[in-house]
């Protein structure tokens, strides 16, 4: 057993910053350069040398900003170790369970394990334990935001094989396992895809599979369950979030195709979303027009776009420089899809009624 202070080739071991059912995580420093901090990795277990060879093989040459970088390894050694970059903060776990992260952040720290992902599954590689546990959180996410490169990073690519295998080996040796393995194996079913659950031949879409169980979790504090999306659970997500969910959380068939298409469609997906809308001041209405009252029309709008800051038109639904959306509620023909004036009683292109503050 490790103990603190006991030298692992260059690194003297500090504390024990993580431990699991097979391995124990350490943090320790060069036995030189006391500066130099790192997490080594030590087996516990017999069994835990096999998978603590197939991580070292794994993340060797793995060289991205969002994925553990590996600094030495030698699972023939006595104790066995892997020595890895030290990432000062904690996984996402405690994150999710404090409820710590908003909408956007959810969405920022989700698009930097997806761009870690893209890389490994470009590599041929398939990380297979998508979780929060596996995703470390750096301490300056707090300072500097959860937008920063590299503040989010994947570790634990110790299930990870190259993108032609199969899955069958290790759901065969999670079940050889009892009591607090056990209950750790139990844990990651949840993230696990359906056809990795049956054992049956996996890609890389069963990592996109597991991002979606963990966006979820970031959205809502609580794991799928039923049909439920997340914006039933939380009202403050946006319709298209739940749809980048669905996308993931579903049948093979059905799941985004890569990586990127996931990282795209939560890039699109936020951008599409319209700025704040800006105060409009008091509306003034217009006099009736044959006893109906017309909708009130928002005066002292800016005169600029508040995204690009070009100029505007009084009545404009949408900027005519970059296309964002300026009102709350866009007015529109139910019929034909015109944008009529917010004053208007009929559409002027083919005559159809049009309620006050109607749109589709």
């Amino acid at each position: 057993m490790p103990n603190p202070n006991q030298r692992v080739s260059e690194y003297i071991l500090v504390e024990k910053i993580g431990a699991g059912s097979f391995g124990e995580v350490w943090k320790a420093h060069h036995h030189v350069w006391t500066d130099q901090l790192v997490a080594v990795k030590i087996p516990i277990d017999p069994q835990y040398v096999r998978n603590l060879q197939r991580e070292g093989a794994a993340i060797h040459g793995l060289h991205h900003p969002n994925i553990v970088r590996a600094i030495g390894f030698d699972p023939y050694s006595d104790p066995p170790y892997l020595v890895m970059e030290f990432v000062p903060g904690s996984s996402l776990r405690p994150v999710i369970k404090r409820r710590e992260v908003n909408i956007d952040q959810a969405v920022s720290t989700m698009k930097q394990v997806l761009a870690g992902l893209a890389y490994a599954h470009d590599q041929g590689m398939i990380h297979r334990d998508v979780k929060p546990e596996n995703i470390l959180i750096h301490e300056r996410c707090g300072r500097e935001g959860y937008h920063v490169e590299g503040c989010i990073k994947v570790t634990d690519f110790g299930l990870g094989k190259a993108a032609t295998s199969t899955a069958v080996g290790s759901i065969m040796y999670s079940a050889s396992v009892h009591g607090a393995a056990a209950a750790e194996i139990a844990g990651t079913l949840d993230y696990m895809a359906p056809e990795q659950r049956s054992g049956g031949d996996v890609d890389k879409r069963v990592d996109l599979y597991a991002c979606g169980v963990v966006l979820y979790e970031l959205l809502t504090g609580e794991r799928p369950a039923g049909t439920d999306l997340p914006s039933d659970l939380n009202p403050k997500v946006p319709k298209w979030l739940d749809d980048v969910f669905k996308r993931s959380y579903s049948r093979l068939d059905k799941r985004f195709a890569s990586a990127q298409d996931f990282l795209a469609a939560l890039t699109t997906g936020s951008q599409a979303a319209p700025p704040p809308v800006p105060s409009f001041g008091v509306p003034v209405i217009a006099p009736p027009v044959g006893g109906i009252n017309p909708p009130p029309v928002p005066m002292g709008r800016p005169s600029h776009c508040p995204h690009c800051r070009q100029a505007v038109v009084g009545d404009d639904n949408f900027c005519m420089h970059c296309g964002v959306q300026l009102v709350a509620h866009v007015r529109r023909c139910q019929k034909c899809g015109a944008y009529p004036d917010p004053r208007d009683r009929y559409c002027i292109l083919c005559g159809e009624g049009l309620p006050a503050g109607s749109s589709v």
